[in-house]
């Protein structure tokens, strides 16, 4: 499979509520990505920002912090799992 983010090929991907279940009733708008970049996702951002500002996969890439993880993460073996520490504030 391949991440809508980051654009490697993974064994697994996970899905993404564009917008969280929580804070529009479960609407349907998905991205599928790896599990490194969603990861990164819930660990910079809450769900109020993803739901008011990255609620799209072309939002998400241009932030900073987002754009900067994907860069790097490009050059990673995709096989191998990547610890994702929670920023702490």
């Amino acid at each position: 499979m391949i991440c809508e983010l980051c654009q490697r090929k993974v064994d697994e991907c996970t899905i993404h509520h564009l917008i969280p279940k929580s804070k529009e009733g479960g609407r349907k708008e998905v991205a599928v990505i790896c599990k490194s970049c969603h990861g990164m996702i819930h660990s910079l951002f809450s769900n109020k920002q993803l739901a008011r500002e990255l609620n799209t996969l072309s939002s998400l890439k241009k932030h900073q912090e987002m754009n900067r993880f994907i860069r790097w993460v490009k050059k990673q073996d995709p096989n191998k799992r990547i610890k994702i520490q929670q920023k702490t504030e």
